[in-house]
């Protein structure tokens, strides 16, 4: 997985929540910090004290147990905020001043303490089932250095979200202003989309695909856009 489409997720620590992106380094590894720091330079706020998990499976099966602190090394000289790492055991991590970090983090869904009496096991219980979205009206501008998160549905922003801010949904995301930050979409449910009055972003994410504004062109910049994913792909689309 490349940094643009780092999976942005949901972890529970310490009956903490808080968002953070996980990246899985790849071979070749130097072409992929390369990558890396491409969209550093390009959108250096959106990693700004960004919780990272880091997925080290790859390196493990390719490189070996001895290159696990070197890529770690690697991403903290970067200024990354490393908080686990999941794809090796904690006995990988031994010796190296990574060996605190917890592991095992990146399930999609958060772990339930299960009760394994005999009573329970004859009675399992029933499906949670998950509560309707629901959205969050903000009725302001979105100020830089503001992070907006609203994981259970919708956001609809009336205003514009100025540069160096931050938009994150369950659901969608509608913003009728300028959209200059950035916005991620779909943290939850499938089908989500972002719609703006008028695009100007850093950054554009929905369902775990993310591109930055060098990569939509200039044909978009200051128009009226629905972004989507379609077939595994995120699709921008000028509104009439």
């Amino acid at each position: 997985m490349s940094p643009e489409a780092a999976a942005l997720q949901t972890l529970r620590i310490r009956g903490r929540s808080l968002m953070a992106l996980i990246l899985t380094p790849e071979a070749p590894f130097d072409a992929w910090f390369a990558v890396l720091d491409q969209h550093r330079r390009a959108s250096p706020l959106f990693f700004a004290d960004r919780p990272i998990v880091v997925d080290l499976s790859l390196v493990l099966t390719v490189l070996g147990q001895d290159a696990i602190p070197v890529v770690l090394e690697g991403l903290a000289a970067r200024g990354l905020k490393l908080i686990g790492v999941d794809g090796v055991r904690p006995s990988h991590l031994a010796g190296a001043r990574w060996e605190e970090l917890p592991t095992n983090l990146t399930g999609r869904h958060v772990a339930r303490e299960l009760d394994l009496t005999p009573s329970a096991a004859a009675e399992p219980a029933p499906p949670e089932t998950p509560p309707p979205p629901s959205s969050l009206l903000i009725d302001r501008p979105v100020r830089s250095g503001q992070a907006i998160v609203h994981e259970e549905g919708d956001v609809i922003v009336i205003g514009a979200v100025a540069s160096g801010a931050e938009v994150i949904a369950g659901g969608s995301i509608h913003v009728y202003g300028p959209l200059r930050g950035r916005a991620i979409a779909g943290l939850r449910h499938k089908g989500s989309r972002i719609f703006c009055r008028k695009l100007e972003a850093e950054l554009l994410g929905v369902d775990q695909l993310f591109r930055t504004a060098e990569h939509w062109g200039p044909g978009l910049q200051g128009q009226a856009v629905e972004v989507r994913c379609d077939r595994g792909a995120l699709r921008l689309t000028a509104l009439a």
